[in-house]
């Protein structure tokens, strides 16, 4: 059924030239988007204008308008904004270089012929609702709030293509076709059930706490979520049109967390089950359970919401996130390593990725117990990390380096000075004597950037027993390399190959990028003095992460690295369970450092080395 006009809007715009152009359109209860995109209500032109830029929405006080986070930034009378309103005609608004005024008409005036008439969307959408909600009658509508959807995946289609190049009935087809390719259970449709109301409310919330004028800058986290459980707990008594299936608790708990929280993560954290978040776009989030990637049904309710929840993430690091700077790697109070990529380097709307690490403290036995390494490949580790062994741990991504490394460095003797150095600090290690050292990447102007080779550098200036650096990616390799031959034995890194031969040619590429014109017989030689043990950590394909390789450097021969394995993981196949199988075992040959800690009377275990399984 088509949306009643209930008004309709007149909008100034004028261009840097003095140009001007008015836009009357039909005023039907959803918001009039400005920005660069054709499917805006107001098309402007222009790099600094945002693909969706701001947009105007009636309420019942009157026309207000929202920032969406773009870099330039909105303007009203010479202010950025990010909600104001009511508009007046004298309010004027600034985007990049067009300026803009609003005039309400009388109740009743329809748009001017070829103007924009933002009920055509309005129309598709409800047609897509109908097809998809089955016993799931759409809510109604209040003025100044959009329409709520009934399904995620039809407010997803809508916005994958431009109207102008699809027919109704084949995004409701599509959105059909995702909907149906999910998992669907009893939960899942609850979620989905909830989110139109969520963002309902949400908005509503937004709005309110508008109105009241209350200045959340000077509010501790404690009062401000106090304050909005109270206000959405107001607005949910006043939703009479509320389903009474719809479970209200759990939508008052899903408004907050977006609200103040991180949204749909905070469930996704709490679940020491999931060990990695994906959020493709607003309405597509994947998660990693048990090494299998799962579709997790609860959505955020727009990009905007995503924008919020990367920028409380990035804020409080001294990181920013814009569309000059689309790309940022944070951290999470807890260590959990966080990647955000937004428009326009991401095509479908901002994106994050959350890497979590388990709360609980992991040790040398967790792994046993979960087929990691043996206790011949823990008790040999052991004695490398306590007796000064530098070590390499190599592997792909997601093969579960920074956790091994986390293992290891809980063999550190205590007392000894241990200086970590990261790009975002993720290590958590137990010990009594620690500095952490995180890099800074540069400012808005370029500037003040501190890079892991500087901290490297800084940090041998600090008196250190160990120098753990979380991953070796560039030049710092040298470095790197540098101090484990100046006297800072037991030092520890990661990188990113697949076997320990791969891990050394790599180490070789690294240095090289330091711009330092060595001779690779040099750099090799460099290596040789320097690297003790390279283990080799793999992630399989049904999930499982496994130490395969522990491997010990011999020396050079023939201008070539030598390397000795000492243990090795042999893959047998898969299981029922489609888990591999295999077994740990000894190669038989005895590390070459095992006389010079005879010497030093300590008693070493010849065992480990035996070719039998663990």
């Amino acid at each position: 059924m088509k949306t009643r006009t209930t008004g309709a809007i007149a909008i100034t715009v004028t261009d840097a030239n003095g140009q001007t152009v008015e836009h009357r359109l039909s005023e039907t209860g959803s918001a009039l988007v400005i920005g660069r995109s054709r499917r805006c209500a107001i098309a402007l032109d222009g790099w600094s204008v945002g693909r969706e830029h701001a947009r105007i929405v009636r309420s019942p006080q009157g026309w207000m308008i929202e920032d969406l986070g773009q870099f330039r930034g909105t303007w009203i009378n010479g202010a950025r904004i990010v909600r104001h309103g009511p508009l007046t005609f004298a309010d004027q608004i600034q985007i990049a270089g067009y300026k803009i005024r609003v005039r309400p008409l009388a109740e009743g005036a329809r748009g001017v012929p070829g103007a924009v008439d933002t009920a055509a969307t309005t129309d598709t959408a409800d047609a897509m609702d109908a097809a998809l909600a089955g016993d799931l009658p759409p809510a109604p509508s209040r003025p100044g709030l959009p329409a709520p959807r009934t399904r995620i995946a039809a407010a997803a289609a809508l916005s994958a293509e431009p109207s102008s190049t699809r027919r109704p009935d084949q995004r409701i087809d599509q959105a059909i076709a995702r909907r149906a390719a999910r998992p669907s259970s009893k939960a899942a449709i609850s979620v989905l059930e909830r989110h139109p109301w969520r963002k309902r409310v949400h908005d509503e919330l937004l709005e309110t706490i508008d109105l009241r004028r209350r200045d959340l800058t000077r509010m501790s986290d404690t009062e401000l979520r106090t304050e909005a459980e109270k206000l959405v707990r107001e607005i949910l008594e006043g939703l009479q049109e509320l389903p009474p299936h719809i479970d209200r608790e759990a939508l008052q708990r899903e408004v907050l967390n977006e609200a103040i929280g991180l949204g749909p993560l905070e469930e996704l954290l709490a679940d020491e089950s999931v060990s990695e978040i994906m959020v493709n776009r607003f309405d597509e989030i994947f998660i990693e359970r048990a090494g299998r990637l799962q579709w997790y049904p609860l959505a955020f309710t727009s990009d905007r919401a995503v924008m919020g929840v990367i920028e409380r993430i990035v804020a409080p690091l001294g990181r920013r996130i814009d569309e000059s700077s689309p790309l940022v790697d944070a951290r999470l109070k807890d260590g959990s390593r966080v990647n955000a990529i937004i428009p326009p380097l991401a095509l479908k709307g901002p994106t994050l990725t959350v890497r979590k690490f388990s709360k609980k403290r992991l040790a040398a036995d967790d792994l046993r117990i979960h087929g990691t390494l043996s206790s011949q490949m823990a008790d040999f580790l052991h004695l490398c990390v306590r007796y000064r062994k530098n070590m390499i741990v190599s592997g792909g991504t997601g093969s579960g380096k920074t956790t091994f490394l986390n293992v290891l460095s809980n063999f550190i003797p205590d007392g000894e000075r241990v200086i970590t150095i990261e790009d975002a600090a993720e290590l958590k290690l137990a010990h009594t004597h620690l500095v952490s050292l995180e890099s800074r990447p540069p400012n808005v102007e370029g500037r003040g950037a501190v890079t892991i080779r500087d901290l490297v550098r800084n940090s041998l200036r600090m008196r250190p027993d160990r120098i753990v650096v979380g991953e070796c990616r560039g030049g710092e390799a040298l470095d790197m390399l540098q101090a484990m031959n100046t006297g800072h034995e037991g030092s520890l890194t990661t990188l990113h190959a697949n076997t320990p031969r791969d891990a050394l040619a790599r180490l070789e590429t690294l240095v090289l990028m330091a711009g330092m014109d060595l001779p690779i017989a040099a750099i090799r030689e460099q290596i040789a003095s320097a690297v003790d043990i390279v283990v080799q950590q793999t992630r399989f394909a049904c999930g499982s992460r496994k130490v395969t390789s522990v491997a010990e450097i011999t020396g050079m021969e023939n201008g070539k690295i030598q390397l000795q394995e000492l243990f090795r993981y042999e893959q047998r196949g898969y299981g029922e369970d489609g888990r591999v199988c295999g077994d740990f075992v000894g190669c038989g040959a005895v590390p070459v450092f095992y006389d010079e800690l005879r010497e030093r009377g300590v008693e070493c275990d010849l065992s480990l080395f035996d070719r039998v399984p663990a």
